[in-house]
């Protein structure tokens, strides 16, 4: 995707990526500076920040504001709005791309007569695994 779009991939963004898509839930950017420097590396806080702007911009991770962490895109290279599912038992997240969701949000935001600069929606509730697995 960089290639096509002539972005530059530095070794620290590659880092910075691989590191976000490694956990199976969202990280935060001191637990990712954390985890470059103990494989060796001397990457400073503005260093991972700054990775990390890179790859939202283009589409690679999101932010999940309600807990300030970051999560692999899964569907890099789409432009889509970021639906959210969050477990607040196990913590994983599950990415939706509904168009159902989208049509409704732009109808009532429409309705208000407000333009959307972007567009995330966080849902917080159990997942199917702990639903069954925790009463």
């Amino acid at each position: 995707m960089c290639l096509t779009r002539k972005s530059r991939l530095t070794d620290i963004r590659k880092q910075v990526l691989k590191t976000v898509w490694s956990s199976h839930t969202p990280i935060g950017a001191y637990d990712i500076l954390s985890r470059l420097n103990a494989r060796g590396g001397k990457a400073a806080p503005m260093a991972v920040y700054r990775a990390l702007d890179f790859l939202m911009e283009n589409g690679l991770v999101h932010r999940i504001a309600s807990l300030n962490a970051f999560v692999g895109c899964a569907h890099p290279g789409e432009h889509h709005a970021g639906q959210f599912l969050i477990c607040r038992d196990c913590g994983n997240v599950a990415e939706l791309d509904n168009a159902d969701v989208k049509r409704a949000l732009a109808k009532a935001v429409t309705a208000r007569g407000f333009t959307i600069d972007s567009e995330v929606i966080e849902i917080s509730g159990r997942c199917p695994h702990c639903r069954e697995h925790t009463p």
